[in-house]
């Protein structure tokens, strides 16, 4: 049996303090000494050395130990296991040895030795394993050079989300957030694929072995580590892991100020991309480099704004993030990532789906951007930003160049990829916008959804697709809003109506009653023929019209799902007015199609600048 059974690690919480020597951290492991030693060496076990210089003075964390133990269990039971049965085997070939070399005993009785005498037969015994020895160190000199150079090059990572050591649930922003300024830093190497914030996100808390997750995200190597916060210093622990063998091959621990947070991330990175021996431009690694100190409560706020918004499920989510950008960038205007955060929140802010007047928020998200932009121009995130920003103003020119130069930053970006994907789709090529979103998620398998693949398919009319890439999507996210929405569109199209009608009604409960999700369930009702629920629903927007705004779109889609086509172009001119995104779709939406012979509809898609 095991020694790493469940009754071998320790059972109750880590002790009070640390532990401050090996013996200490070996008593805690339930091992001696040499073997822990033999961990911190080989598996990257986390253990730190004190700040003077007193040799061998050493001390280990409590939980750092066992976060570690959890992701290193299968490995180290499987070496003990290996090691037990070469020990086993070793003294049996040292049984046979001492066989072989007894003194024979001659007939009458006394001890004689056959060939040589006793000294001259250990001098060539001695002399025979130096020869031996010397033999095998250089074979192992040169298996171990040969085993290096075997190895496939790493070309692909992922960095696995930072766990959160600090015993406080309220900390996670600051692993998240720190888990994507170094994803971010890396994915400007153009040699190396790095998985994105959204993909690694998934295996948060997730009990999988490195090989697992490696293998899910078809990554090369891993790197996993944990961030603990006391006051204003944080300790980071990180550790390069290889994905096909879960061997670890390098770590390290960096105690420093928080406001020292961004230096940080930026060491950390260029330290990785030299351990995993990818090329880097001069340029790359210029902007590697790039960091400077932030003060503390400058970047806990952003980090507070992106940890909002990422997991935003509604506009209140979203406006609490920019609250804490905004007090980001008041207390210092120089710091570009709060303006980028600006930037997305308010972009998101303007969209159909969360509702808020597209002439109140796109200005602020643009303005934003450029600032961002200004201070930061090899910002790939933000060049991405303004590229929607531009699209959602119909300057398609200036949004394809700003797309190109996020990839020109960041290569292996599978939001610039998506979104690339989205102004071929506006523009009519289906076919490109599909490779672009499927090399999109080539690189990237979870941050291109079937979300987004599926939307494109929908636009391409294949619906049967589309409804499959939809329906897979809600197997992992079954209660996501915006894709119980997208799955709506496509079975009213495919003359599902009914099947459509329940999961647009989850996507209302989901979302505070969209009123983008609203319009669509109007004509999931009008095709089922429940035209007298569609004209409820209808009066329920025209209510909260009266109180506030509805997003023009939520009326151009219920009124074609009513059949009442010149309301709908009323509506479609109020669209044009607010710049809507139900008009970036405009040329290949299937809703429109009923619409494409009258010379009021060719009007607006050419002056869209679509025609």
């Amino acid at each position: 049996m095991s020694e790493f059974s469940p009754g071998a690690l320790p059972s109750e919480g880590p002790p009070e303090g640390r532990l401050d020597s090996w013996k200490e951290i070996a008593a805690y492991l339930k091992r001696d000494v040499t073997t822990v030693q033999r961990w911190e060496k080989r598996e990257g076990m986390p253990v730190h050395r004190h700040l003077h210089d007193k040799r061998g003075s050493v001390y280990a964390l409590g939980p750092e130990l066992d976060a570690w133990l959890q992701t290193r269990r299968p490995h180290l039971e499987e070496e003990e296991t290996e090691q037990a049965r070469e020990l086993e085997q070793g003294q049996e070939k040292d049984g046979e040895k001492e066989r072989q070399f007894e003194v024979p005993v001659g007939p009458e009785g006394d001890h004689r030795q056959k060939a040589v005498p006793r000294a001259r037969r250990w001098v060539a015994i001695t002399g025979v394993l130096a020869i031996v020895g010397l033999l095998a160190a250089t074979y192992a000199v040169f298996r171990s050079r040969a085993q290096e150079a075997a190895r496939p090059k790493i070309k692909s990572l992922a960095v696995l989300p930072l766990k959160n050591l600090s015993g406080d649930a309220a900390q996670d922003y600051l692993a998240d957030g720190m888990t994507e300024a170094l994803i971010g830093r890396l994915a400007g190497i153009r040699d190396l694929r790095v998985v994105s914030h959204t993909s690694v996100m998934r295996f948060k808390n997730q009990q999988l072995s490195v090989p697992e997750i490696a293998k899910t995200l078809g990554v090369d190597a891993v790197v996993e580590g944990s961030v603990m916060r006391e006051g204003n210093r944080i300790r980071v622990t990180a550790q390069l892991i290889r994905g096909a063998t879960d061997e670890h091959f390098w770590s390290e621990t960096y105690d420093r100020e928080l406001s020292d947070a961004l230096p940080l991330e930026s060491e950390l990175a260029q330290t990785i991309a030299k351990k995993v021996e990818v090329t880097v431009s001069g340029k790359e690694h210029e902007r590697l480099a790039s960091a400077r100190p932030v003060a503390p409560e400058v970047y806990e706020s952003y980090l507070k704004g992106w940890f909002a918004f990422t997991n935003a499920n509604s506009r209140a989510d979203i406006e609490e993030s920019i609250g804490y950008f905004e007090d980001a960038k008041n207390r210092d205007p120089t710091f570009a990532l709060a303006y980028l955060g600006l930037a997305q929140a308010y972009g998101e802010l303007g969209t159909p789906y969360i509702g808020a007047p597209p002439e109140e928020s796109r200005p602020k998200a643009l303005s934003a951007v450029r600032k961002a932009l200004e201070l930061d121009p090899d910002l790939a995130e933000a060049h991405v930003s303004l590229a929607n920003a531009w699209m959602v103003e119909w300057h398609w020119a200036d949004a394809e160049a700003e797309f190109r130069r996020a990839l020109e930053l960041s290569p292996n970006n599978a939001e610039a990829h998506i979104g690339l994907a989205s102004w071929f789709l506006c523009n009519g090529r289906t076919d490109e916008a599909l490779s672009w979103a499927r090399r999109g998620r080539e690189l990237d398998p979870f941050s291109v959804s079937g979300s987004d693949v599926g939307w494109i398919l929908f636009q391409a009319r294949r619906y049967d697709e589309a409804i499959r890439e939809l329906r897979s999507e809600l197997t992992v996210h079954p209660d996501d809003p915006g894709t119980l929405w997208y799955l709506g569109f496509v079975l009213i199209a495919n003359k599902q109506p009914d099947d459509a009608i329940p999961l647009l009604e989850r996507a209302a409960s989901r979302s505070n009653r969209s009123p983008g999700v609203i319009g669509v369930l109007i004509r999931a009702y009008a095709h089922a023929g429940r035209r007298s629920d569609a004209l409820r629903l209808l009066g329920e927007l025209k209510n909260r019209q009266k109180a506030g705004y509805v997003p023009a779109a939520a009326f151009v889609n219920a009124y074609l799902g009513l059949d009442e086509n010149d309301q709908a172009f009323g509506w479609l001119e109020q669209a044009y007015k607010e710049q809507s995104n139900i008009l970036l779709v405009v040329k290949v939406h299937p809703y429109f199609d009923p619409l494409r012979s009258d010379p009021r509809f060719s009007d607006l898609v050419r002056r869209i600048g679509l025609a």
